[in-house]
């Protein structure tokens, strides 16, 4: 194969977007040879590709050789399944899935090596946090005690929400803040530190607008070496924060403006701690900037290039689909801990929280429209929240 042929279900804002990025030529050897959504208006402005408004047709159509995923959250799912059993490579937008047992549905079904799937986490191609989990990983903090992530500039306004019908319900997003936006940052988190094994969620539900998810939430995450996090985030605060602070035993990395400053122990806070004989001193330290491109990596594009070479050259996944249960876990874990007002143990039971989401989308006082769509296979939209 010399050239990939791409198709894209769900022309909404990311679809579209996507797109408009491969027709400008901006992913070599990348060709979009198919559209697909179930409104028929959004595929006139893509009249020179062959458009479907049913994407098992575009699936089985012969014309593409790999589907991107762009479509509300619950298909993520469903079509991912059946676009993996037909032979196809995948890219799926973040969240993989809703809820961990259907991630685990979707997993399940790549079973080829030679088909590529991966997720759009695009900001693990952002130099600031790749720096990040350099440092971290590499051990250059020493034993992580704190890490603290306020995380609130995602704001979005009523006429956002309203933009969708699907947008900010149980049955149609399956959740809010967490599910929408976050699953980038709490992407970057596990990337970066690993999963915590206990965690404390507090949601509040349609704080800030008319909706029935979550918009604001605070989290406390335990990790098995004693680390602990903080994990704060909203769509109702203007201007908003993105500040990420990690301490260490050999000092504070703080990550916010475009900027990475590391105030580094001379001595290590534990040996410094046993050792001196004053006590009130501290240990000497050096105020670093840790260098950092200008720019915040390619983002979509980066991961839309690596999909593509990795299809066609080979070579390692920036994203691969399967690391995107984490997320999904911790989203499902914060919320699910909020609701039974305890901490949870990490991994949570798949089926506890399915059994949970269910009883919110019955207890739903908004109406969704029958999904159009008919899917093979573990698909029906009922059985696969």
């Amino acid at each position: 194969m010399k050239k990939l042929r791409l198709g894209i279900v769900g022309l909404g804002n990311m679809g579209r977007a996507h797109c408009s990025t491969i027709l400008e030529g901006k992913v070599p050897r990348c060709e979009l040879t198919a559209v697909c959504d179930s409104n028929p208006e959004k595929l006139t402005s893509y009249a020179d590709l062959k458009s479907f408004t049913d994407v098992s047709a575009m699936i089985t159509s012969g014309e593409i050789d790999a589907i991107l995923i762009a479509t509300p959250h619950y298909s993520h799912t469903t079509i991912g399944i059946e676009a993996l059993n037909a032979g196809l490579h995948v890219l799926v937008e973040k969240p993989i899935s809703v809820h961990k047992a259907d991630c685990e549905r979707l997993i399940k079904a790549h079973r080829s090596r030679k088909q590529v799937f991966a997720a759009m986490f695009n900001q693990r191609t952002d130099p600031f946090y790749q720096k990040v989990r350099h440092l971290v990983q590499g051990g250059e903090l020493g034993k992580i005690r704190r890490i603290n992530w306020i995380i609130t500039d995602w704001f979005r306004t009523e006429a956002y929400y309203a933009s969708g019908g699907w947008r900010a319900t149980w049955g149609g997003e399956g959740g809010g803040v967490l599910l929408n936006q976050c699953p980038h940052n709490l992407d970057l988190y596990q990337w970066i530190f690993g999963m915590p094994v206990k965690v404390r969620g507090f949601c509040q539900f349609g704080r800030y607008h008319k909706i029935e998810v979550e918009d604001d939430v605070t989290a406390y995450f335990e990790h098995e070496n004693g680390a602990t996090g903080v994990f704060i985030t909203s769509t109702g605060e203007a201007p908003g924060t993105n500040r990420l602070e990690v301490v260490g035993e050999q000092g504070r990395l703080v990550v916010e403006n475009n900027r990475i400053l590391y105030t580094r122990n001379e001595v290590q806070t534990s040996e410094f701690s046993r050792t001196t004989t004053s006590g009130f001193s501290r240990p000497p330290v050096w105020d670093v900037e840790i260098p950092a491109p200008s720019t915040r990596g390619e983002q979509h594009l980066g991961i839309l290039k690596n999909f593509t070479e990795t299809i066609l050259d080979g070579g390692k996944l920036i994203a691969p689909a399967a690391e995107g249960i984490h997320s999904v876990e911790l989203a499902n874990s914060i919320i699910l801990s909020s609701l039974q007002g305890k901490t949870l143990d990490v991994p949570i039971s798949a089926p506890v929280y399915e059994k949970e989401l269910r009883k919110l989308i019955a207890s739903s006082t908004v109406k969704k429209p029958t999904p159009k769509r008919k899917v093979r296979d573990l698909s029906d939209f009922s059985k696969s929240f």
